[in-house]
């Protein structure tokens, strides 16, 4: 465990590293307990580091079995050498070859970081700092080489052996039992990108050919017996090479792409040159065993991951302040992806659920970072929705304001510069303002302020000039560390719709608007719009075409109006959410609901538009959920009144228009084989939201059709919506169905995954107990990051009545559980801690329970620094 009280680091300090490493050799002898790790590094003062620096290089409780210079041994007064560091305090010269060998013990290695066994398969995760669990090594992303890796192994124990690059040789080793294969990678890469698989593995193969006529060798490689679960992840694949060649320019630049699917896995997936390391929760899908959320979520982390092979692989990060100029941009490209592919409305509404229910409630918080951080205790702990899901969206706002021509010559030139380098937010800046000439310094704080905007606008219609004045007012609230902000660069899309539901022209001073896109840059600015024949109601942040909290004078019936007539798709959407936002705020705080006439007028003429395909309905018609209610209403939060005040208003709509949600959902029924198809999934989230609100009273019709659903069911996501209506209710039928269906997927992992977490939200005072007994169920490891998330973050991210309980029972069991994870993988630990993140918006007494539970993980003798910095950051 490294030191729980490491220093901070801050962006200002950085300084290039005073040695590099021009190649890298290495060698593996896997052993379940004893793994012999050899490297070569060919190392080489870096003109630009410090004269006369010695040669320091990082570890993370490593055993040194031997070390030597240029072939010859290397005497123990010559260096110091201590688990986490290898100093050579007087080099030999300015180039050599330092040869260092180490042993490591993946079997005991549960933090899944360096090199691990899973499922019996050996796995590396190096990302951001797991290489130097596995050698000594300058283990940061600005060191950048070229590794050439042989591994060997029991041919019996692993015949499968997988490294970065292409297959140069394999063979036996002697005439011993043993095997080995060599990989060589000649693209420069740092230490993070390096992964190494070996074991017991199946494959299905494919193959590309790129733009240019080159063929590559594709491999997906998992568990024996689950091979046709691959499928789709691999036509995935393909698909993200070809999009990625069409909107990019980008072509894939080795032989071989090769991803491994793996059980026991921190994270989602990793990037690895041409070695993608993947849970196998988004690689394997069957009709049977998958939802339409996990074969959106495969296609888009595939995407995702083979996107980075240009951002993030190609030109990387000089340091980790610079995490999201990979993340922010990759997903963005996931994103665009997934819109190419599916629909993009929809897509951008998803997108934007979810940014609002992580990163909107992040920036509220005493856990807020500017998207790129300048100072960090321990980097694992941003990953994080900033980093990612805002980073992204500042990328789509570069694209806003310079267009689809400038934004393309930026990322052109942007790939010209900066290939093979390890690149910085100016460097990527600096890409877009000289390809297009504009100044791009006031944008560049979105990267440096965090916290989200708040965007005040009113209007005033002058009917006798034809003219609507727009008033705009920005600022950006404080956040730690950051008391003051300065205005930022906000493009602001836009329409103005007639009465007659049509977009009028948008003129300032007869000169049109382009693209229906102002800027907004200054704390407080107007803009005259000219020309009009009637009062317009305003379409306000069309497209979401900013990351900013919008407050408006648009009236309830002004948002009726654009719920039926916004020529916008999202501004559609989001005026009904807003006009059930106003309702579920009112009922959360006086116990009782306003009049909900408007919000089911709305609702009826979302379902009537027979122009809107069903993915769209379900989700407008879809009510907000208790955590964006919590986040609007900011302080004081009574978790049972949001509950409470949300489920009457189901009750109110679903009873209000039951006639129409049984003729959809009669209507929304498959009438063919089961297909992932963007179309057939829409169909059935429309027919599953009908099921929803049919049911959500709670009377026996309602159950008995959620009942005769999940027993008819011929896929994954009509079983288990109708598993999840079923578990809302205390009902004979929840315990019958929850029993029926373990008993169906109890060999199912992932299926199973899916079974612990309904349990989990069930918003009832038994729950927290219901949870307890299932942590000692068979099937519930604390082993395995994917089953603690399934359940215990579950529990305390998707059920705020039960993790928020008055009596602070279940702040408790959260941080108990995360006291005892800690020692065995401090990541999972620490983000199953981030769920606290929000506890200063409760209201007084489960405040305080919150922050007794935090400040007891904080006084815990012998925390890893991962849980000590989220529990000192929490607590402010």
């Amino acid at each position: 465990m490294r030191d729980a009280e490491p220093k901070a680091i801050h962006l200002s300090d950085y300084r290039a590293p005073d040695w590099l490493v021009d190649k890298v050799d290495l060698d593996f002898s896997l052993h379940p307990s004893q793994t012999r790790v050899t490297s070569k590094l060919s190392l080489r003062r870096n003109p630009a580091g410090a004269p006369g620096a010695p040669v320091v290089l990082n570890g993370d409780g490593l055993t040194l079995v031997r070390l030597a210079i240029d072939g010859k041994p290397v005497a123990g007064p010559s260096f110091e050498a201590t688990p986490d560091r290898l100093t050579l305090a007087h080099p030999p010269a300015d180039a050599f070859v330092l040869e260092v060998e180490t042993l490591v013990d993946p079997t005991a290695n549960t933090q899944l970081m360096g090199l691990y066994r899973t499922s019996s398969n050996y796995c590396t995760q190096c990302e951001p700092e797991g290489f130097r669990r596995i050698t000594y090594y300058p283990d940061r992303p600005d060191v950048l080489s070229v590794f050439t890796t042989r591994v060997e192994a029991d041919e019996a124990e692993a015949p499968v052996l997988l490294g970065n690059g292409n297959l140069v040789e394999s063979g036996k080793v002697d005439d011993t039992s043993r095997h080995y294969a060599v990989w060589h990678d000649p693209w420069p890469k740092p230490s993070y990108l390096f992964a190494l698989v070996g074991g017991r593995l199946a494959k299905i193969s494919d193959s590309f050919l790129t733009r240019s006529g080159r063929e590559v060798e594709l491999g997906i490689y998992v568990e024996h017996g689950k091979e046709a679960r691959a499928g789709y992840a691999m036509d995935a694949l393909k698909r993200s090479m070809r999009w990625d060649e069409e909107a990019f320019g980008r072509e894939y630049d080795l032989d071989v792409f090769n991803i491994v699917a793996v059980s026991d896995f921190n994270m989602g997936a990793m990037e690895n040159k041409g070695l993608n390391v993947f849970n196998d929760k988004y690689v394997l899908a069957t009709p049977e065993t998958a939802t339409d959320a996990d074969y959106s979520g495969i296609e888009g982390v595939i995407a995702h991951e083979y996107f980075h092979n240009w951002t993030g692989n190609r030109i990387t990060c000089r340091d980790w302040f610079q995490l999201c100029l990979k993340e922010g941009l990759t997903v963005f490209r996931d994103q665009e992806f997934s819109s190419d592919e599916r629909s993009r409305p929809v897509k951008r509404i998803a997108d934007v659920r979810a940014l609002k229910a992580a990163q909107f409630t992040e920036d509220q918080g005493p856990l807020a970072h500017p998207v790129r951080p300048e100072t960090y205790r321990e980097i694992n702990n941003f990953y994080t929705a900033t980093v990612y899901e805002k980073g992204a969206e500042v990328v789509r706002m570069l694209k806003t304001l310079l267009g689809e021509a400038g934004f393309r010559a930026g990322m052109d030139l942007y790939f010209e510069r900066h290939d093979g380098e390890a690149a910085t937010i100016e460097d990527f800046v600096a890409s877009f303002a000289d390809a297009t000439g504009r100044d791009l310094s006031q944008f560049a704080l979105w990267y440096a302020q965090s916290g989200t905007p708040v965007l005040t606008v009113s209007g005033a219609w002058d009917a006798e000039a034809g003219t609507y004045r727009l008033d705009v007012a920005q600022e950006v609230p404080p956040t730690p560390g950051q008391p003051t902000k300065k205005p930022m660069l906000i493009p602001l899309a836009l329409g103005l719709v007639g009465p007659d539901g049509r977009d009028q022209p948008l003129a300032l001073g007869n000169v049109p608007v382009e693209n229906g896109v102002v800027e907004v840059s200054e704390a407080r600015q107007s803009f005259l719009f000219t020309g009009l024949d009637a009062r317009p109601v305003p379409s306000l942040n069309r497209g979401f075409s900013a990351p900013v909290n919008l407050v408006s004078d648009l009236t309830e019936a002004d948002r009726v109006f654009l719920a039926a007539h916004d020529a916008d798709p999202f501004n559609r959407f989001d005026a009904i959410q807003r006009i059930a936002l106003e309702m579920l705020k009112t009922g959360a705080r006086t116990g009782s609901l306003p009049a909900t006439e408007a919000l089911v007028t709305a609702a009826r003429a979302i379902l009537a538009d027979t122009t809107l395909d069903a993915a769209f309905k379900a989700q407008a018609l879809a009510l907000p959920g208790e955590g964006e209610v919590a986040r609007e209403l900011a302080k004081d939060v009574d978790p049972d009144a949001v509950f409470a005040a949300r489920k009457a208003l189901r009750i109110a709509v679903g009873t209000a228009l039951e006639g129409a949600f049984a003729t959809t959902y009669a209507a929304m029924a498959a009438t063919g084989p089961f297909s992932p198809d963007a179309s057939s999934a829409g169909r059935r989230a429309l027919r599953n939201l009908s099921l929803d609100f049919l049911a959500v009273t709670g009377a026996a019709e309602g159950i008995a059709r959620a009942k005769a659903q999940f027993g008819a069911a011929d896929n994954m996501t009509d079983r288990i919506t109708a598993l999840a209506v079923l578990t809302q209710h205390e009902v004979p039928e929840r315990e019958a169905a929850l029993q029926a269906f373990y008993d169906r997927f109890e060999r199912d992992a992932l299926v199973i995954d899916k079974w612990f977490t309904l349990q989990a939200q069930i918003a009832a005072p038994s729950t927290l107990e219901r949870i307890k007994d299932l942590m000692l169920h068979p099937a519930f490891s604390l082993g395995n990051p994917n089953r603690v998330r399934s359940l215990v973050g579950a529990f305390a991210a998707t059920n705020p009545t039960q993790f928020n309980r008055a009596d602070g029972a279940g702040h408790d069991f959260v941080t108990d559980v995360v006291l005892t994870l800690d020692s065995k993988n401090p990541q999972v630990a620490a983000r199953l801690l981030a769920s606290f993140k929000t506890f200063r918006q409760l209201e007084p007494v489960r405040r305080a329970s919150a922050e007794r539970a935090l400040r007891k993980v904080a006084e815990t003798p012998g925390l890893s620094p991962d849980v000590a910095d989220i529990a000192t950051r929490a607590l402010g």
